[in-house]
């Protein structure tokens, strides 16, 4: 019999131990603990939150994470950014496309293989976003990282990730995320070859589920394909580096021992992966296009209700059986602005041009929609059931304006032409 690496459910309170009785009976913090463990809190929210979004772990760990044997110093990240990142992009407002950026050559692991494509918001306020490429060509070995100042959302596209966390073990590949909190120490392996991966990373609220209203109890993201890892701690006295992102800079401090030596726990805050396959769209079934936020996965609230400080939305596989209705997204402005990659297979509304691997920015009230060519099939074709199959796309979107860097703005695969798709537009008005 095989025992699961993961346990089932969102937001639930789990509790998990790799030694018997390592967890504390009816206390969370014992005059002395099992096996000669530390216990220590981890809180991902005020100590004061409601009993209902109060978010913390207690971890009971052969060392304590405050062990360390040298100072922080500062490591230089020039292509890591955050918000408010002024002044980075000379480019002017638009609509923007990239194709896929290949994979470089040279060794990359998490903490050097991370490119800010984006900023919004403020990190020190804790509200809005970075969309981020991610490259990896090397697992970490002996290092390991920490965000400090938000939680880490990853997109896996091309191969797959291991992340090793002070909490277990997750692994993901194309079609699969995984969400790293805010303050979680980790390291991240390759599992069969170099990775690509999208990353937002989040300085808001931690991403929940959205409420489905009149959609009643089922369908969208079922809390319980959602998958937190038990408890599996390295125990291992080598010297290491942890890496801290703190205030939208890079430091770093030596250790002399593993921090993911956490031997049990138990709480609500822990990172946790979801295969998106499993999503389970809803949309219309007689007329008219749904708005884009019937696919949401994951959000993140802001203080104004229903007004996001990020919305994790995906266009999976789905049928399309709408009559008398332009299926495609329709040409639209809105105060969101839209970060966009395409995991696999094609986007319906940009059959052309938008690639696997490549990614879009259509920002807030900037006019965007299909393509001449996706309007007018989608115009005149005969309207039966139709399975959008094989596809899987995805965006960040926020409230905040996205703001372009300078590696994003100076990345040779940026299409210039792509406003050109919207040029054979035709008049159609007749009186």
């Amino acid at each position: 019999m095989t025992t699961s690496r993961y346990m089932s459910g969102f937001g639930n309170s789990f509790e998990t131990e790799a030694l018997p009785d390592a967890l504390p009976v009816g206390r969370n913090s014992p005059q002395q603990a099992n096996y000669g463990l530390y216990a220590e809190q981890l809180s991902g929210s005020a100590f004061t939150a409601p009993r209902g979004t109060n978010e913390r772990s207690w971890l009971y760990r052969i060392r304590p994470s405050v062990k360390h044997t040298t100072r922080f110093t500062t490591v230089e990240a020039p292509l890591l950014r955050s918000a408010p990142n002024p002044g980075q992009s000379k480019l002017p407002i638009g609509q923007y496309r990239w194709g896929p950026v290949a994979i470089p050559l040279e060794k990359l692991t998490f903490t050097t293989g991370l490119f800010t494509v984006t900023t919004a918001g403020d990190a020190e306020a804790q509200s809005g976003m970075a969309a981020h490429l991610l490259f990896v060509t090397a697992s970490m070995t002996n290092e390991y990282f920490c965000n400090a100042d938000g939680e880490f959302l990853v997109v896996a596209q091309q191969g797959g990730l291991r992340f090793r966390t002070e909490f277990g073990v997750i692994e993901i590949e194309p079609g699969e995320i995984c969400v790293i909190p805010r303050g979680v120490i980790f390291r991240v392996e390759l599992m069969n070859g170099a990775s690509r991966a999208y990353v937002c990373e989040n300085y808001g609220g931690s991403f929940t589920l959205p409420e489905r209203g009149p959609i009643g109890a089922n369908c969208l993201a079922n809390s319980r394909d959602f998958l937190t890892p038990v408890a599996a701690y390295e125990d291992r006295d080598q010297p290491s580096t942890v890496y801290f992102k703190w205030c939208g800079e890079l430091f770093k401090t030596e250790i002399g021992q593993s921090p993911l030596d956490v031997v049990a726990w138990h709480g609500n805050y822990a990172p946790y992966k979801y295969d998106l396959r499993r999503f389970s769209p809803v949309g219309a079934i007689a007329f008219d296009h749904p708005d884009p936020s019937i696919y949401t996965v994951l959000t993140s609230p802001s203080e104004t209700s229903g007004t996001a400080n990020i919305d994790f939305v995906i266009f999976p596989e789905r049928w399309a059986v709408a009559e008398n209705t332009f299926r495609p997204p329709w040409y639209h402005r809105n105060i969101m602005s839209e970060f966009m990659g395409l995991v696999y297979g094609v986007y319906d509304a940009k059959p052309e041009g938008f690639v696997p691997g490549g990614m879009s920015l259509h920002n807030m009230m900037l006019p965007h929609g299909p393509d001449a060519a996706a309007f007018e099939h989608a115009s005149t074709v005969e309207l039966k059931p139709h399975k959008i199959a094989n596809t899987l796309a995805f965006m960040f979107e926020s409230r905040f304006p996205q703001k372009l860097t300078r590696y994003s703005s100076e990345l040779s695969s940026r299409d210039d032409g792509y406003v050109d798709c919207w040029s054979d537009l035709k008049r159609r008005f007749a009186r």
